[in-house]
C-alpha cells in the first residue's frame, strides 16, 4: 500500500476539482498551471516507466481498488472521487477512471546535435501525437514545434502520442530562429520538388521538417534546407497525410543509422 495521503472528494465545487477540470478539458491550461493531466492506464504506466513521478493521482471510486496496492503508484498525493465526478472532471466521452497530474519541469533548451523533427504549423492534434510516436520509435530524440502548431501537451496529442512524450526533448511555441541552433542537416518534405526518398542517401543525425497540413513547409524554412525530399506515390494521389509522410521519412532515416 502506498504511503501517499489519500483524500476522498465528493463535491464538484471543490477548488482542486475546479482546477483539475480546467486542466483536463482546456488544451492549453497546462501552460498556465505548469502541470499536465495524464489520463488513462496506458499513459500513466508509460510515464512511470520513464521515471516520471506524478504530484497527484486521481481515481474514480470504481477504479481505485485496481491500483490501491500497486507499488508503482508513486504519487505524492491521491484523490478518489465518485465515478460521476471523475467523468465531470475528465470531459472525455469514455473517461479512463484514473489520471496523473505531473508538474512540468522548466522548458528544455534545444539540443543542437540531436536527431530532430520540426513541426511547422502542424495543427491537427492527432497528427502531432502520431508524429511524436513515430519520432520516438525511429530513434529521434527531439521535437521542435514552431508557433502555430498544436499544443504538444494537450490531451489529444498526449493520447495520440501513447507515451512518446516522455522519450523526447520537446520544445514548443518556437520561432523560426530556433532552427539556427540546430547543427544537423535540415530535410524538408515536398509534394512536387526534390529527390525521391527511396533513391536518396540520407544523413544521420538530421532534422526533418513536417509542414502545415494544407500549405506545406513555409518557403522561408524550405530555403534553409540541405535537401528537399518527396515520396513516390505510384497510385497517383496528390499528397499524403502529414503523419503518414512523417512515418515514412523517419523510418527511412532510422534504417540508415
Amino acid at each position: 500500500m502506498t504511503s501517499a495521503a489519500v483524500t476522498f472528494i465528493h463535491s464538484r465545487d471543490n477548488s482542486l476539482v475546479k482546477d483539475l477540470r480546467k486542466l483536463a478539458q482546456d488544451s492549453t491550461a497546462y501552460r498556465k498551471q505548469g502541470r499536465v493531466w495524464l489520463e488513462g492506464d496506458h499513459l500513466c504506466r508509460a510515464a512511470l516507466e520513464r521515471s516520471v513521478r506524478p504530484s497527484l493521482a486521481v481515481f474514480a471510486e470504481s477504479y481505485w481498488p485496481q491500483w490501491q496496492a500497486h507499488q508503482a503508484l508513486a504519487a505524492m498525493k491521491i484523490v478518489v472521487t465518485p465515478d460521476a465526478l471523475f467523468r465531470d472532471i475528465s470531459g472525455l466521452e469514455s473517461p479512463a477512471g484514473m489520471a496523473f497530474v505531473w508538474d512540468m519541469p522548466a522548458a528544455p533548451a534545444v539540443n543542437g546535435g540531436a536527431s530532430t523533427v520540426v513541426l511547422d504549423r502542424v495543427q491537427d492534434a492527432g497528427n502531432v501525437g502520431s508524429i511524436l510516436r513515430s519520432a520516438s520509435a525511429f530513434g529521434f530524440r527531439q521535437v521542435v514545434a514552431l508557433k502555430g502548431s498544436a499544443a504538444l501537451w494537450s490531451g489529444k496529442v498526449l493520447r495520440a502520442g501513447m507515451g512518446a512524450h516522455f522519450a523526447l526533448n520537446l520544445i514548443e511555441g518556437a520561432g523560426e530562429e530556433v532552427l539556427d541552433a540546430l547543427d544537423v542537416p535540415l530535410l524538408v518534405t515536398s509534394s512536387h520538388a526534390g529527390g525521391y526518398l527511396h533513391q536518396m542517401e540520407l544523413p544521420w543525425p538530421c532534422a526533418w521538417v513536417m509542414g502545415h497540413e494544407g500549405q506545406g513547409v513555409a518557403a522561408s524554412i524550405e530555403a534553409r534546407a540541405a535537401q528537399r525530399v518527396r515520396i513516390a506515390q505510384p497510385g497517383g494521389e496528390e499528397s499524403l497525410n502529414v503523419a503518414a509522410a512523417a512515418a515514412i521519412c523517419l523510418h527511412a532515416s532510422g534504417a540508415v543509422r
